[in-house]
């Protein structure tokens, strides 16, 4: 018996085809994000567990430099070996920039060294020794080489116009991510160093490596690099994509629940017929799961297929990111998961009951007489939009209760879903009670007819327009933050850039560079800047010192201070903090704080200023109260102020021949702010595009979810017509009502996005880097987006209606009946 009654259920979708694939597009793309970014997370952390391997052997400790312009002499690596740390690799690494713009790590090994830890492996399989005879090529993993098109023996083009190569494609599956490997002879010839970037050590007895420790020199360090500390560092990133994930999985599951509510409610005579023959309640709500199972299954296998496609996408531009940010090595090939594609099941099951449970309980319990005679469940619209509300308002209050206790990156994600939820349950009830209001006030009769229609359509609408506003106030949201981020960094870098060239020298030559720059006749001025780290019991401490020109006050980023700060910094016993140190610590400027030893207690804070990107606590000294401390130790950097209009390029050469400086020891401030702009751009063009992502699925389900709704409502069209209503005035009609739901959708997201991006800033930006910034509002991203929504609406709204016009009345009529 359950049989004819799927079929007869089933057979609702030949007469209204648009609803499927509004069911099936709504889940599979929210499916299709969820996957995405769930794939491109699990591949991370994945990458973090390999990523301190090399030719798949760990290794986990690395000994670098304190400050990170100098290098390691290949000399103490030498040393090391004579005194039987054998397990330790030397590492020169360069970024090259290859003719498409593609920013890679060029990895320079030592061969030789790595044959001590593949003992077991013939030296005749090593492929790594290829790497030491001509034509001394460069490996790269299988994947590297499969997204950049890459075969054995090609070039890389650069864009200096240079070629490196040829290519090695690891088959042994040693590599991984988007390092490339060389000899480290290759590598000092294009980097023209002497110097060795890191040293990486296997592992070894706790006594050997407590050895290794008191052989270092004061200014290199030893770090252990593992995936947890990485995980660490890159999870408010992971969370800022999974966020994403999880609003356009939202915004996807307001559709679905929009399509089978619209269904169900149309497919209400037959229920009423089908329960008046005989069929039971748990026949139907049998027939009915059976329908919901198999809508999931489909949308989920879909969503899985183009979650992985859109990861792979996604991919690269996440690799480049972490890359830059925290010099992570993340693969750029992922390949299908149970770990994601299991939950995303779990997450697909659990919203589509949750969309489907009260149509169904509605459906089932209505009186089969009621059904039948076409007495409508959407006379009960006003109803649930009023328990939306009521349910708004609970989670309003709950939003606030969360802001007011202690703010922690958690309870900030929790505020903003309570907050969107809240939105969006409380916008259909709104534009419903402002539409009947209107039906009922105005003056003339067709507007008020106009408006006591588009309530009416509020049944089958009113999801649809809850995902909309989500989706553009998501959209507003990311691009306020994007370009206020953008906007604060150039802005912070343009301040905090102000020399004209940047340079670190050895403590030794310090003196004598800056005397020989100051007789240079482009130069106006040599500012110095000492640096020194201390560790503390709130973590590692920057101590550095600044002059007390001009010059280097505008240079600093102020956020607060006391009256006369700069005065008092110089001429007292007071200091300068970082913004994300006085957030850690909750200091304020005017209190007291005590410093490491040599600097000692009752140190006045003056000052905060801004420090993006700094992990470290911060505190700023005059250079003489530096001095007084830290004489004669410390790393050194000079910056160079020029004339104006002096080109940079004379003086540079200059520079690094009288000098014989290494090309990453002097820098100038264009090429500093130039690179700092691309890896922001290439960061956050990740987040801008799930962004358009959710709002492109929003629109497409709403455009699909109308012309839907449109399409059942032929008969009510149709009568206007033979009452005498044109064509023109129904495609008018169709286009304007849906402008109308368009344009209140879009002033309730307009302040939600705003409100959606404050949040992030004042808690979630707050808490995860200890920084913040003055939103910038950028009015004509929002227009632009806000008309291709409309267009997309009004298009939906009039091509229902102006397929139905080209009929006559009476045929129209006829085919609705």
């Amino acid at each position: 018996m359950l049989w004819p009654v799927v079929k007869a259920l089933l057979g609702h979708y030949r007469r209204y085809p648009f609803q499927i694939l509004l069911v099936w597009l709504g889940l599979t793309l929210g499916v299709s994000l969820l996957v995405g970014v769930t794939s491109i997370n699990e591949h991370a952390r994945q990458s973090y567990e390999h990523g301190e391997r090399l030719f798949s052997n760990p290794l986990p400790y690395r000994i670098r430099s304190k400050h990170a312009s100098n290098q390691i002499p290949q000399g103490f690596y030498v040393q090391l070996r004579r005194d039987g740390f054998n397990k330790c690799v030397p590492l020169k690494s360069t970024r090259i920039q290859t003719a498409n713009g593609s920013d890679l790590m060029l990895v320079g090994v030592d061969p030789v060294a790595m044959v001590a830890f593949q003992p077991e492996i013939p030296l005749k399989q090593l492929t790594s020794l290829d790497l030491m005879r001509p034509p001394y090529p460069v490996m790269v993993s299988k994947d590297l080489a499969t997204h950049m098109s890459w075969g054995d023996g090609d070039y890389i083009p650069l864009s200096d116009g240079s070629e490196l190569g040829p290519i090695l494609v690891d088959k042994q599956h040693q590599l991984n991510g988007t390092r490339i490997i060389a000899d480290l002879s290759l590598l000092s010839m294009l980097d023209k160093g002497a110097g060795i970037s890191v040293i990486a050590c296997g592992d070894m007895p706790s006594e050997k490596l407590e050895a290794l420790k008191n052989k270092l020199p004061s200014g290199m360090a030893l770090v252990r690099s593992s995936r947890a500390e990485l995980e660490s560092l890159t999870q408010a990133f992971h969370m800022n994509l999974s966020a994403m994930g999880m609003l356009a999985f939202l915004v996807g599951l307001f559709i679905f629940y929009q399509a089978m509510s619209l269904s169900l409610t149309q497919r209400q005579p037959l229920v009423g017929t089908l329960r008046q023959t005989g069929v039971s309640g748990w026949q139907l709500a049998q027939a009915l799961s059976l329908e919901l199972l198999v809508l999931v299954l489909i949308s989920w296998l879909c969503g899985n297929a183009l979650g992985i496609l859109l990861a792979n996408q996604l991919i690269p531009s996440v690799s480049s990111s972490l890359g830059d940010l925290y010099d992570a090595n993340v693969g750029l090939s992922i390949s299908w998961s149970w770990r994601s594609s299991g939950y995303s099941l779990l997450m697909t099951s659990i919203g589509a009951i949750a969309a489907c449970a009260w149509p169904l309980v509605r459906l089932l319990r209505s009186q089969p007489i009621r059904l039948t005679t076409r007495l409508s469940l959407m006379r009960f619209t006003g109803t649930e939009f009023t328990i939306q509300a009521l349910l708004a308002c609970a989670l309003s209050v709950a939003a606030i209760a969360v802001y007011q206790a202690p703010q922690t990156q958690e309870s900030g994600f929790a505020i903003i879903a309570l907050m969107l939820l809240s939105v969006a349950l409380f916008t259909p009830f709104l534009v419903w009670r402002v539409f009947i209001s209107f039906s009922y006030s105005l003056r003339w009769v067709k507007i008020r007819w106009f408006f006591a229609d588009a309530a009416a359509s509020m049944s089958y609408r009113g999801v649809a327009t809850m995902a909309f506003m989500l989706a553009m106030a998501a959209n507003i949201g990311v691009e306020t933050m994007v370009g206020s981020f953008r906007d604060t960094t150039d802005k912070w870098l343009s301040q905090r850039l102000a020399a004209d060239l940047y340079i670190y020298p050895n403590n030794s030559a310090a003196a004598r560079m800056s005397t020989w720059l100051t007789k240079q006749p482009e130069v106006k001025s040599v500012w110095w800047r000492w640096e020194k780290e201390k560790a503390t019991p709130e973590g590692s401490l920057q101590i550095v010192s600044t002059g007390a020109s001009e010059g280097e006050l505008d240079a600093l980023t102020v956020k607060l201070g006391i009256p006369d700060y700069w005065y008092h910094l110089h001429h007292s016993r007071g200091v300068m903090i970082s913004e994300s140190m006085a957030l850690k610590l909750d200091i304020r400027p005017g209190d007291y704080i005590d410093l490491p030893k040599g600097l000692g207690q009752g140190w006045q804070v003056v000052g905060v200023y801004y420090d993006y990107g700094n992990p470290y606590n911060q505190v700023l000294l005059s250079h003489r109260n530096w001095l007084y401390a830290y004489a004669g130790t410390g790393t050194v950097a000079l910056g160079a102020v020029l004339e104006d209009g002096v080109p940079l390029s004379g003086l540079k050469r200059r520079m690094e021949s009288v000098f014989r400086l290494h090309p990453e020891r002097v820098f100038d401030n264009t090429s500093i702010h130039k690179q700092a702009m691309r890896v922001f751009d290439r960061t956050f063009s990740i987040a801008d595009t799930l962004g358009n992502i959710t709002l492109v699925i929003a629109v497409f389900g709403i455009f699909v979810a109308t012309i839907a709704g449109e399409v059942s409502r032929q008969r009510h069209i149709s009568l206007l017509r033979c009452l005498g209503m044109s064509g023109r005035e129904l495609i008018v009609m169709g286009s304007f009502q849906l402008f109308v739901f368009g344009a209140v959708s879009i002033l309730i997201a307009m302040p939600l996005g705003l409100a959606l991006a404050h949040l992030v800033v004042d808690i979630i930006i707050k808490q995860s880097f200890g920084w913040t910034l003055e939103l910038q509002f950028i009015p004509h991203e929002y227009l632009q987006t806000s008309l291709l929504a409309m267009l997309s609406l009004m298009l939906a709204g009039a091509i229902p209606v102006l397929r139905m016009v080209r009929k006559t009345p009476m045929k129209s009529l006829r085919d609705a009946l």
